[in-house]
């Protein structure tokens, strides 16, 4: 089997030098709906952000605006594209829940909403490529998750990417169709999005965190890495 990397690039960390993403590969695993257990944890986390949030605005908390900075230091305005934690906060402070769609999908809300940051997964069941964080030459294709259409990232925008096909816009904005995390999906990467004020130490936490949930609810096998400015790639094989 061919090895394959994931790397985060240079102008990544130029950027952003205190940037970690934690990496954690679970192959193996069962997926499927959601036990009432596992929906309990989304509802108890959605619920304690709501508490904690009150009815504040969400982009005032330094783990979402530290988002918005970063965002709107790419060109971004922040209040057209939201940080994927950013649009989830929003949404539990209005009292909406999340929809339960798959074990693997809503266990990495239930992280995302503890620890109030971005965080979720892609199947690498169809992965053939290296993976890559890197800002996006432009002629890149992205079909946007429940859409059909091809559209194409503006050069330089920060992009997940498989070869040239776009996994994820705008950094932690919107997900493709590609490596959708789906009930058939047996092996998986959930990537860990830790912004200062966030630390290494807390994106350390997140992925243990991330490792008891999917063996306990999903079985398989787990490991973890982090790509930072001194380790910037990892193998997957």
């Amino acid at each position: 089997m061919k090895e394959l990397f994931y790397t985060i690039d240079d102008a990544v960390f130029a950027a952003f030098p205190g940037y970690v993403r934690g990496v954690v590969v679970a192959r193996g695993v069962e997926n499927g709906p959601s036990p009432a257990e596992l929906t309990a944890l989304l509802r108890e986390a959605e619920e304690a952000l709501r508490e904690e949030l009150g009815q504040g605005n969400p982009a005032e908390r330094p783990r979402i605006a530290s988002w918005r900075e970063a965002f709107r230091k790419l060109g971004m305005k922040p209040a057209e594209f939201r940080s994927s934690i950013e649009a989830m906060a929003r949404r539990a402070v209005r009292g909406q829940e999340l929809p339960s769609i798959n074990a693997l999908v809503d266990l990495g809300n239930v992280l995302s909403l503890r620890h109030l940051v971005p965080a979720g997964g892609h199947s690498l069941d169809d992965v053939t490529q290296d993976i890559f964080l890197r800002p996006a030459k432009g002629d890149e294709v992205f079909v946007p998750f429940g859409g059909t259409e091809e559209e194409n990232p503006l050069p330089g925008e920060f992009i997940f990417a498989e070869g040239d096909q776009v996994l994820t816009r705008r950094w932690c904005w919107r997900q493709a169709n590609h490596t959708l995390t789906l009930p058939e999906t047996r092996a998986f990467i959930f990537n860990v999005d830790a912004l200062p004020p966030v630390t290494r130490e807390e994106a350390e936490q997140i992925c243990r965190e991330a490792e008891e949930l999917i063996v306990r609810f999903c079985g398989g096998s787990c490991r973890t890495d982090f790509l930072s400015a001194s380790t910037p790639r990892i193998s997957l094989s």
